[in-house]
């Protein structure tokens, strides 16, 4: 990362969720070692630098060389101090980079699913359906296909799955169709043209949730392909976890909060047999143990001070 990357990088406007509940879940303690996965805004990994103190260290990682420039601007001194290890990449390749700082195995790992407010607000980055901005939606916009990659030259019936399965948008199928037709006479490019395509098939109500919003979230998701590193990344993290460390997830949708919770579900299970095998054959062992049953949820006056919190679900499994 070079000089004019960290001091051209403005200040970041995101607010992490659920502070207090994440350390309370985590347990840092002075010379600990955790992984933050999901760096954004940097402020549960300030959080977690602050309790592991000086003599402990704190891996972060994510995809956006803009998150890494504002947490570099801003912690940097205790990256200079090597306390602070902040790695580009996806939250997927968290085991290799763990190896490749010597951390493993490690106390806790946090993942703050999703997208940060910062992103949000970045009008090339095309994330919002209120920005005139490129259609991008990359979390890293260094790889791998935009979503006008996407929505340019999928078959209605590809895109109408992907708002399907990922939007869960009932009018999947005629709005998968407008955009084909639009994008006969011209490559459909920026966020706010889709957002218009998409209302133009779904009319919302005054002061409702916009029409464009389940499209919105659909693309980005494909295109990062959310659930599938979900899914890569928790068995992973469950065995970079020494005994007793604890792996803490937020996630914002049903869809992402199914994945965690399904697989937390496995991994504090015995037995996987199906029911009617009378003697188990799978050799399937419990690696952790569930530290909350059901989901933490934000508090009042914090979803008054952050209404993004009001979304947010919390699940927290111990390594045995």
């Amino acid at each position: 990362m070079s000089p004019d990357e960290t001091h051209s990088a403005p200040q970041t406007i995101h607010i992490s969720v659920m502070p207090e509940e994440t350390l309370d879940a985590l347990r840092p303690q002075p010379g600990g070692v955790f992984i933050d996965g999901t760096l954004g805004g940097a402020g549960h990994t300030a959080l977690l630098l602050e309790r592991v103190g000086v003599s402990g260290r704190v891996l972060a990682i994510d995809a956006d060389p803009q998150a890494l420039a504002r947490a570099d601007a801003r912690l940097g001194e205790a990256v200079a101090a090597g306390r602070l290890l902040l790695r580009h990449g996806n939250f997927r390749q968290m085991g290799e980079l763990a190896r490749a700082a010597g951390l493993a195995p490690v106390d806790g790992i946090l993942l703050d699913l999703g997208l940060s407010s910062d992103q949000l607000a970045a009008r090339e980055r095309g994330f919002s359906f209120a920005a005139d901005g490129a259609l991008d939606m990359r979390f890293d916009p260094t790889s791998g296909e935009s979503a006008a990659d996407l929505v340019n030259t999928r078959s209605d019936v590809d895109l109408a799955d992907i708002f399907w399965r990922y939007g869960e948008e009932r009018f999947s199928r005629p709005i998968a169709r407008r955009i084909v037709e639009a994008r006969r006479q011209q490559p459909i490019t920026r966020a706010d043209e889709l957002a218009r395509l998409a209302a133009g098939v779904v009319h919302g109500r005054p002061g409702g949730v916009h029409p464009a919003t389940r499209v919105f979230q659909a693309l980005r998701i494909a295109v990062n392909d959310e659930l599938g590193v979900i899914e890569q990344t928790l068995p992973q993290a469950i065995h970079l976890l020494r005994p007793g460390g604890r792996l803490a997830v937020i996630s914002f949708h049903s869809l992402e909060d199914r994945v965690v919770k399904d697989a937390f579900r496995l991994a504090s299970t015995d037995c996987i047999c199906p029911p009617k095998i009378p003697v188990c054959v799978c050799d399937h062992h419990a690696s952790v143990r569930l530290v909350t049953r059901k989901p933490l949820i934000a508090d009042e006056a914090e979803i008054a001070q952050n209404p993004r919190s009001r979304s947010a679900k919390l699940r927290v499994v111990e390594k045995l």
